[in-house]
């Protein structure tokens, strides 16, 4: 490649990065400042963050999301693991192809489609009122695709007889999966998890169909901006999100980089 190609690729690329983190760096910047308008700006200030941990009712949907989040990704992440292990081992080709394909139904199905079946699955059968549990279900099975979608490279990585020796050698089939496959799949499983607890934390469609009474961050800014219109300490709580959830991803990243270096040496 030649070296203008180079310098328009990279030009490209760097576009495309400020297109894609510029308003979110206006959105930051913006949060230190009590102004009700974009583009207004009143002076440097924290007050807005104080705004943010003093208000019990955001505080509460912050709480819920977090909660939600984290037992469906661990829920997703073990369902997920298991069923890639599953699909990748199916000797029926026509079989994994079928499996490959309705596993990946929710992730290419519209929101409100998925949203509305979850609705009226849990009116249909009444058994479980609308609430912590219908989000977990919803969102544990709304993100499971996804973390079959990390697991499944991983496997095809690794020496597909793995498991077959490990049963030659008189371990259990749970044993085999336990000690050998698991131990490979570690940073697999945790690149799907935090795939499906950002996922989880930004879904809206869904989670408007299903929380009932509990309010998450996605429904509580809904109401918030559909009454109110979008209020200043609503910058500082977004901002906040986009934090953590780059500080996740970030250690992620680099566990998983330290861990590839020491199974290279």
């Amino acid at each position: 490649m030649s070296k203008t190609k180079k310098a328009l690729c990279r030009a490209f690329i760097y576009l495309m990065l400020v297109i894609i983190y510029l308003p979110i760096l206006v959105l930051v910047i913006y949060s230190f400042t009590t102004s009700k308008s974009i583009g207004v700006w009143n002076g440097f200030t924290l007050s807005l963050y104080a705004q943010v941990f003093s208000d019990a009712e955001m505080m509460s949907a912050v709480g819920n999301s977090l909660l939600v989040a984290l037992v469906s990704s661990l829920l997703a992440t073990l369902i997920g693991t298991l069923a890639a292990v599953g699909i990748f081992y199916t000797r029926a080709k026509w079989y994994k192809t079928l499996l490959n394909l309705t596993s990946q139904v929710t992730m290419v199905n519209a929101d409100i489609v998925t949203g509305v079946s979850f609705m009226m699955l849990f009116l249909v059968f009444g058994l479980i009122p609308k609430g912590y549990l219908t989000l977990i279900i919803a969102h544990t099975m709304i993100t499971v695709p996804y973390v079959i979608m990390n697991v499944m490279p991983r496997l095809s990585q690794l020496n597909p007889n793995l498991y077959e020796a490990g049963l030659d050698l008189g371990a259990s089939p749970v044993r085999t999966f336990v000690t050998v496959l698991l131990p490979q799949l570690i940073p697999a499983m945790i690149s799907g998890f935090a795939l499906a607890f950002t996922l989880s934390l930004d879904d809206f469609v869904v989670t408007k169909f299903v929380n009932g009474d509990v309010a998450t961050i996605s429904t509580y800014l809904y109401n918030k901006i559909a009454k109110k219109g979008v209020m200043p300490e609503l910058r500082a709580l977004s901002s906040l999100i986009f934090v953590a959830i780059l500080a996740v991803l970030a250690g992620i990243n680099i566990f998983s980089h330290k861990r590839n270096a020491k199974e290279k040496k």
